[in-house]
């Protein structure tokens, strides 16, 4: 396995008008950003970028490294990762960026089905016009990561869109939840997706909030749900679970 390196976590600090945009974290985002979660930010940041890989193992002492930092701070963090299942950690052997199974991809899919809609129409019952600024600002900084190119920041800030939505209607709980589904969900991403298969269009965020704008959830739920069906379309989910390579096949 991959060990992980100092290189993972050195976020794109170019500002020339030629060169990348420069890519803000989650918590820049929904305003949640300080300090202290910095260090879970960067490396939550790095999983949704796809700059690290499910199955990387996180060395407490090389991460220490980085971020200057003791272990038992490293630690603490990785316990947060571990917690909201973008982490797994093996007794003796340490902790490991997730690799979600298939059965446990279609869960998250099924997860978020439920939870989506019931976040869009609390939304829409309590949301200003300053609510969807927010939102079509957000998707501003999808498109633009489109038109650079930026497929990493595209699939973050796609997942961010989604988080966004649970942040603005306010629950704690529901937005650890919808954060955790997100970050699980770029990581699905990364492990099945199908490379002749073309990802979503960037109108379908565009599309919700404007059925929200409206004050239509029952349209803008309809939408969102096409929308995760979309995704999930995308990505190849067939392979039978824990098949046997046939060896032969493969060196023969």
């Amino acid at each position: 396995m991959a060990l992980i390196t100092e290189e993972f976590f050195v976020l794109n600090e170019g500002s020339s008008p030629t060169g990348p945009r420069k890519a803000r974290s989650t918590g820049q985002i929904l305003g949640t950003a300080d300090k202290r979660d910095s260090i879970y930010e960067r490396i939550l940041n790095a999983v949704m970028e796809h700059r690290l890989m499910p199955g990387t193992k996180l060395v407490e002492e090389k991460l220490a490294r980085v971020f200057e930092v003791n272990r038992t701070r490293v630690r603490e963090v990785l316990a947060r990762l571990a917690y909201e299942g973008v982490v797994i950690t093996i007794p003796n052997r340490g902790a490991y960026v997730a690799s979600p199974s298939v059965e446990e991809a279609r869960h998250v899919f099924e997860a978020r089905r439920i939870l989506e809609p019931a976040l869009i129409r609390t939304l829409v019952a309590k949301a200003d016009g300053g609510a969807f600024k927010r939102l079509y600002d957000h998707v501003a900084l999808e498109r633009a990561a489109r038109e650079d190119g930026d497929k990493r920041a595209v699939i973050r800030l796609s997942g961010e869109f989604h988080t966004l939505i649970a942040q603005m209607v306010g629950s704690p709980p529901l937005i650890r939840l919808m954060r955790e589904l997100a970050s699980l969900t770029c990581l699905i991403i990364l492990l099945y997706d199908s490379p002749n298969v073309p990802a979503c269009p960037n109108h379908e965020h565009s599309d919700i909030i404007a059925a929200m704008e409206e004050g239509n959830p029952d349209r803008a739920i309809a939408l969102m749900l096409s929308h995760l069906n979309h995704v999930e379309a995308t990505l190849d989910l067939s392979l039978p679970e824990d098949s046997e390579a046939d060896l032969e096949a493969i060196f023969g």
